[in-house]
C-alpha cells in the first residue's frame, strides 16, 4: 500500500510541473537597464562618463579589471516564456567615449538623408 502512494504521490507532482492553466496572464518580467534606440542615439564619441551616465542610467556592470568598459544588458522574458536580451557596451578613453558595440545602430539623422538627396 505504502508503495503505492509513492507511486501516486510522483504522479501528481510530475502533472503539476506541466499543468498550463488556460487564460493565465502571465507578466512580463523586465531586468537590467533599459536600453531604447533614442538613448543610443543620443550618444557621441567624445562625451564624459558622466553624460554617458545621465543618458544611459547607471551601467549594470563595470568590469573591474577594465575600468573603461561599461557593460549595459536588457533581459526581457514575455508572458509565452520566450526570452529578448540586448546589449551595449560602452568604451572609453580615459573620461571620454571613444565607441560602442551591441545590439543597437545609431539612426540615421533625416537631415542629412534630406541634405544628401538635395545634391
Amino acid at each position: 500500500m505504502h508503495k503505492y502512494l509513492i507511486i501516486l504521490v510522483g504522479f501528481i507532482l510530475a502533472g503539476c510541473s506541466t499543468l498550463q492553466f488556460p487564460g493565465l496572464y502571465r507578466l512580463p518580467i523586465e531586468q537590467g537597464n533599459i536600453i531604447t534606440q533614442e538613448m543610443v542615439d543620443q550618444l557621441q564619441p567624445g562625451m564624459s562618463r558622466s553624460q554617458i551616465e545621465y543618458i544611459m542610467g547607471t551601467p549594470l556592470i563595470k568590469d573591474s579589471f577594465n575600468e573603461d568598459r561599461w557593460d549595459y544588458i536588457y533581459s526581457l522574458r514575455k508572458s509565452d516564456g520566450s526570452r529578448e536580451q540586448k546589449t551595449l557596451t560602452i568604451f572609453f578613453d580615459g573620461d571620454k567615449m571613444v565607441y560602442y558595440s551591441g545590439d543597437f545602430e545609431p539612426t540615421p539623422d533625416s537631415d542629412q538623408e534630406e541634405d544628401s538627396s538635395a545634391a
